[in-house]
């Protein structure tokens, strides 16, 4: 049976460019590994954030469109994404996000696993979460946070849905998902044996209203395949289910097929390479405006319509 093997990225909308770039380079200590346009809406940033090398999994990405309304909540829609930090970093996480300033949560505990609920300065809700699962990753040694703390990557994300069995059939039938069992009406699927990088979680909510895009939400969820041949098969599964998949799109550093899944919530395949060192070096990630080939001819021109990002300063190692 063709599957998905986890979380490849998981893209987001933000408010302002300079403030999410702060956010997530400066205080969270990602990597930016690549700093590029929205390739259907070359007017706005898309801005990658990872570990050092990009890994497939460790990727959270955001469209900085802060023209628009702040997310409108309901189903349809993932609402929560979770970042796996090691085992026993979360006392370090209290503190330094206390330091500046950010919104957290208390402290819990879901699925055995120890959470820190964070909200980012534009709404996007996250989690810190604990793991001692094994999972690629490549330390950022030049970023403000000591690498016995560093985010490890994309953990899991949360979804809410109207219609809990329709979804349930399409995540194992289709998606080589399994239900991984029940805590406070969330449900956990896992894919390849679960595991950090490796889960999803839904909420059924018959009654609620269908949510909307805006600030402060996340845009698409995309699910790993090795490549394009499997990327083909799992697409083939996707439209006999009858949803209707795109055909490949060429995104450079990996392709890409789309999709809605029953419950409304936009998935992407996405290919683990060839990756973001492709087009300029290793050492140098996300520090210059990097176009595919067939947006170059227009680099003038994006260019004027793009805000000024200055990269934060190292924040204090705390």
């Amino acid at each position: 049976m063709a599957q998905v093997h986890g979380l490849h990225h998981v893209t987001a909308i933000a408010g302002d460019a300079q403030e999410n770039l702060d956010f997530y380079a400066g205080i969270l200590g990602m990597r930016l590994v690549k700093r590029s346009v929205n390739q259907d809406d070359p007017g706005t940033y898309h801005l990658f954030y990872a570990d050092a090398e990009g890994s497939p999994g460790s990727d959270l990405t955001f469209f900085p469109w802060s023209q628009l309304a702040p997310l409108q909540q309901g189903v349809g829609l993932t609402n929560e994404v979770a970042l796996a930090v090691p085992t026993g970093a979360l006392g370090h996480w209290v503190d330094r996000l206390a330091h500046y300033g950010i919104r957290t949560g208390e402290p819990e505990t879901r699925f055995g696993e120890r959470v820190l609920p964070v909200t980012d300065p534009h709404g996007l809700s996250l989690t810190l979460i604990e793991t001692s699962d094994e999972r690629d990753f490549a330390p950022w040694t030049r970023g403000p946070v000591p690498e016995e703390h560093q985010i490890r990557g994309l953990h899991a994300v949360r979804m809410r849905e109207h219609d809990m069995a329709t979804t349930s059939r399409f995540l194992t039938e289709v998606l080589g998902f399994t239900a991984m069992g029940e805590e406070h009406g969330w449900h956990r699927f896992g894919v390849d044996g679960g595991g950090s990088g490796r889960h999803l979680e839904i909420l059924e909510l018959p009654r609620a209203q269908r949510g909307r895009w805006g600030t402060g939400g996340v845009h698409h969820v995309a699910w790993r395949v090795a490549d394009v041949p499997e990327q083909m098969e799992v697409q083939r599964a996707v439209r006999e289910a009858g949803r209707r998949p795109t055909e490949l799109i060429d995104r450079f550093w990996f392709k890409s097929v789309y999709f809605l899944e029953p419950g409304g919530v936009l998935f992407e395949l996405a290919t683990d390479g060839p990756g973001f060192a492709i087009d300029e070096d290793a050492s140098t990630l996300g520090e210059q405006l990097i176009l595919p080939p067939w947006l170059e001819p227009q680099r003038a021109q994006i260019e004027a319509g793009l805000p000024p990002l200055t990269m934060p300063t190292a924040a204090p190692t705390r």
